[in-house]
C-alpha cells in the first residue's frame, strides 16, 4: 500500500522493508508521542511488554487514522483494503503459531520478512508470533473503520453497541493476549470496559464527529429527550442536551462498573495499567461534566496533571486496597478471654485483668490512630502485611512512640528519667496482666503474647532512652554499638517476631539491620545531634581522623571530616550487606515490607554518599515520590534480596527511632 502523505503519523515513518530495529523505534515513538486519554504503557508495566504494547498501538492507530483522517471515503476504503492485505500477508508469512510469550521480539526467531512490508507490520510480526495472537481481533477493527465510511447515523443503541464490538472490543482482547490471558470470562469484562471507553470518546467528540458528518449518539436517545438529528447538526445546546448527556454518561459509567473486576483478575504487575484504561475513560466523563456538558462546542480533554493523579490513585488502590472496618478487622484474642502473666513469675500477679474481645479491638483502634498520626514510613510499610501482623506492628509502634515522647517532653533529665521509669513499670504490669495503664496496652499485651515477644526487648529499648539522658558521647564503637542495639536493634528483633521466622540465624541478622538503620540516621543527623549536646560518632574515630567535635556542628566539610563520615558509612554498609540475608528468612507474607524498609534506609545512606557526605548544608532525605515508588514496587512484588541496596530513606534516631521516624522530614 502507498503511504498517505496527509497523515500526521506518517511523518518519520521508515521506508517499507526497513529493519526490525527501525520499525520498533518508530512504533515506540508513535506510542509515546501521540495524544491519548491515558499512556499506552506506563513505567509499571513489565519492561519486556513495552515494545509489544507499542507495536499493537501502532497497528490500531494507523487503522484508525486511515478510516478517520482521510477525507475521501472511497480513498479511505482503498487504503483500509491495503492495510487489510498487509495484515493477511503478515499472517501468511508466519509459521504455525507457537506460544513464545517469554521472548522479546528479536528473540522470537522470526522468518525473513517479505520485501516491501509496512514498518508497523515488520514490528508487529514478532508480537503476533510471540503471543500466538489470532488474526480476528486485528481484522475486526477494520470492519468498524470501513463502516465509518458508509454509516454516519445509528437509529438505536443496538447499532451503536454493534459498532463498538468491532471498533473497541478487539483492542481489549489484544491487550489480554499480550498479557497471557485467553479465557472468555476476562474477555467479557474487557468488552464492557472497551465499549465504555468507546462511548466516552463518542460523547467527548460530538463536535469533532459532526465536522466529519457523523453522529454516534443513538437517534432513539435523542428522541427520548425531545431532540432531533437536526438539533445536533445545528449544535443547539440547551437543557435537553444536558439531560441527554447525563443519561449517556450514566449508561457509560454502568459499563465501566461491569468491567471493573478485570483489573483485579490479572497479575498485579499488569493491573495498574489495565485499570488506567478505565480511569482514563472515567476522567473523560468527569471532564464532560466539568464543562457543563456542552460537547457540541468544546472537546473536554484530560490534562497531564490529571493523568498523573489518576495513576497515583490507581497505584494506591492496588498497593493499599481498602479494608473492612477497623474494629471488625482487629486480631481476635487467642481462644477464650486470656489472663496474660509473666511465665517466669513465681508469685501470682496482683492485678490479673481479663482482656475481652471488645477491649482489645478498641485498643487496636487506638494503636492504629497513634501510628497513623505519626505519618511514619513504617506505618505505610505496614500495609504490605496481613491484617494481624499489621495491627501487631501498630501496637508495637504505639508503645515505642509513647516511650520516645518522654524524651521530648518539657522538663529536665530527672523528670524525664521518672517518666521512663513509669513506662518501665507499665510494661511490667502489662506483662503481668494489668493493662489498665494506657489505652494501647490491651493490644500491646495481646501482640506480645500472640507473637511471643520477650519483654526484655522493651526493657532494653527503655534503657537506650535512658542513655540519651545521661551519655553525651561514646568513647569507642563498641560502646556506640551497645546504644544502637538498645534503641534500634531491639526494634528489629521485635519486628522479627511479628514477621515470623524459622531460621536460628534470623535474630542476629535483624539486630544488624536495626543497627545499620541507626548508623544511617546518626550520619544524617550529625549536626542536629551536636546542637542537642550529643556526639554519637566514637571519640576514637574522631581522634583517628583528626576531627574536632566542634566541626560536627556546621562543618566545614573538610577532607578529614569527609573521610570520617565515609568510614562510618562503610560500617553501616557492611551491616546492611550482612543484614539483607534476613529477607528470605522471614515468612513469605512479610518479605515485601521488610524489603521496602531496608531499601528505604539504605537508600538514605546512598543519598548521603552521593552528596559527598555533606550533611550540613541540607538534611538528606528521599522525596515522597521516591518513597512511594519503593513501597509500590514492594507491594507489586518487584523485589528480591539482590536489588534491595539500591534506594533510600530517612527517619528519626531515638529510642525506637528508626522505627518511629518522628522527626523525619
Amino acid at each position: 500500500m502507498q503511504t498517505p502523505s496527509e497523515l500526521e503519523i506518517a511523518r518519520g515513518l521508515p521506508s517499507f522493508g526497513c529493519s526490525v530495529i527501525e520499525a520498533e523505534r518508530y512504533t515506540r515513538w508513535l506510542a509515546t508521542h501521540h495524544y491519548e486519554n491515558f499512556n499506552v504503557a506506563s513505567w509499571l508495566l513489565p519492561r519486556r511488554l513495552h515494545q509489544h504494547f507499542y507495536n499493537l498501538y501502532a497497528y490500531c492507530r494507523w487503522a484508525d487514522d486511515l478510516g478517520d483522517e482521510i477525507s475521501d471515503p472511497a480513498r479511505a476504503l482503498e487504503l483500509l483494503d491495503g492495510w487489510d492485505q498487509e495484515l493477511r500477508d503478515c499472517y501468511a508469512d508466519l509459521p504455525l503459531p507457537v506460544w513464545r510469550a517469554g521472548l522479546s521480539v528479536r528473540q522470537a526467531g522470526l522468518p525473513r520478512r517479505p520485501a516491501g512490508s509496512h514498518p508497523v507490520f515488520i514490528a508487529l510480526r514478532g508480537t503476533i508470533r510471540a503471543f500466538d495472537i489470532p488474526a480476528k481481533p486485528f481484522s475486526d477493527l477494520l470492519v468498524a473503520f470501513r463502516q465509518d465510511q458508509t454509516v454516519h447515523r445509528y437509529p438505536t443503541w443496538s447499532g451503536v453497541l454493534g459498532y463498538c464490538k468491532y471498533s473497541a472490543n478487539p483492542v481489549g482482547r489484544l491487550v489480554l493476549y499480550l498479557c497471557g490471558y485467553r479465557d472468555a470470562a476476562r474477555q467479557q469484562l474487557s468488552d464492557a470496559t472497551c465499549t465504555a471507553l468507546q462511548l466516552a470518546n463518542f460523547w467527548q467528540d460530538v463536535g469533532r464527529d459532526l465536522e466529519k458528518g457523523r453522529i454516534y449518539i443513538p437517534l432513539e436517545a435523542l428522541a427520548g429527550h425531545g431532540l432531533s438529528e437536526d438539533d445536533i447538526v445545528a449544535r443547539r445546546f440547551d437543557e435537553r442536551y444536558v439531560s441527554l448527556m447525563k443519561e449517556l454518561i450514566a449508561t457509560t459509567r454502568r459499563l465501566f462498573d461491569q468491567g471493573a473486576p478485570l483489573a483485579g483478575s490479572v497479575d498485579s504487575a499488569l493491573s495498574v495499567d489495565i485499570e488506567m484504561f478505565s480511569r482514563g475513560g472515567l476522567a473523560v466523563l468527569d471532564s464532560i461534566e466539568a464543562i457543563g456538558y456542552n460537547t457540541l462546542e468544546r472537546r473536554p480533554a484530560v490534562p497531564k496533571s490529571k493523568q498523573l493523579r489518576l495513576l497515583v490513585r490507581a497505584l494506591a488502590q492496588r498497593a493499599f486496597p481498602k479494608r473492612s472496618a477497623p474494629a471488625s478487622s482487629a486480631p481476635q484474642p487467642l481462644g477464650r478471654p486470656t489472663i496474660v502473666r509473666d511465665v517466669a513469675s513465681v508469685e501470682e500477679p496482683a492485678h490479673d485483668t481479663v482482656r475481652d474481645s471488645a477491649q482489645i479491638s478498641q485498643s487496636y483502634l487506638e494503636c492504629r490512630r497513634v501510628a497513623r498520626e505519626a505519618s511514619s514510613n513504617f506505618y505505610y510499610a505496614f500495609f504490605m502485611l496481613p491484617q494481624a501482623k499489621r495491627d501487631a506492628l501498630c501496637a508495637l509502634y504505639a508503645f515505642m512512640r509513647l516511650v520516645d515522647d518522654v524524651s521530648d517532653t518539657v522538663g529536665g533529665p530527672a523528670e524525664k528519667q521518672r517518666g521512663l521509669a513509669r513506662w518501665r513499670a507499665v510494661l511490667d504490669s502489662a506483662v503481668s496482666g494489668d493493662v489498665s495503664g494506657h489505652a494501647i496496652l490491651p493490644a500491646f499485651a495481646d501482640t506480645m503474647e500472640r507473637f511471643h515477644i520477650p519483654p526484655r526487648y522493651f526493657h532494653d529499648l527503655i534503657s537506650g532512652a535512658e542513655m540519651d539522658l545521661s551519655v553525651a558521647d561514646y568513647a569507642t564503637f563498641d560502646r556506640l554499638r551497645e546504644y544502637c542495639y538498645r534503641v534500634a536493634g531491639t526494634v528489629g528483633l521485635t519486628c522479627l517476631q511479628v514477621f515470623e521466622f524459622d531460621d536460628p540465624h534470623a535474630p542476629d541478622l535483624a539486630e544488624k539491620l536495626g543497627i545499620a538503620f541507626q548508623l544511617t540516621n546518626i550520619l544524617r543527623d550529625v549536626s542536629a545531634d551536636y546542637e542537642m549536646g550529643r556526639v554519637y560518632l566514637p571519640t576514637e574515630d574522631l581522634e583517628r581522623f583528626g576531627v574536632r567535635p566542634l566541626e560536627l556542628a556546621h562543618g566545614p566539610l573538610t577532607p578529614a571530616l569527609r573521610d570520617l563520615l565515609a568510614f562510618e558509612a562503610g560500617r553501616a554498609w557492611n551491616l546492611y550487606r550482612e543484614g539483607v540475608e534476613l529477607i528470605p528468612r522471614v515468612h513469605q507474607d512479610s518479605r515485601a515490607a521488610l524489603w521496602a524498609l531496608v531499601r528505604i534506609y539504605s537508600g538514605l545512606l546512598r543519598r548521603i554518599e552521593t552528596r559527598g557526605y555533606d550533611v550540613f548544608s541540607a538534611r538528606a532525605r528521599l522525596s515522597t515520590a521516591e518513597k512511594t515508588k519503593i513501597l509500590l514496587r514492594a507491594r507489586l512484588g518487584w523485589y528480591s534480596q539482590h536489588n534491595v541496596l539500591e534506594e533510600r530513606d530517612r527517619d528519626r534516631r531515638r529510642p525506637g527511632g528508626t522505627f518511629l521516624g518522628r522527626r523525619a522530614g
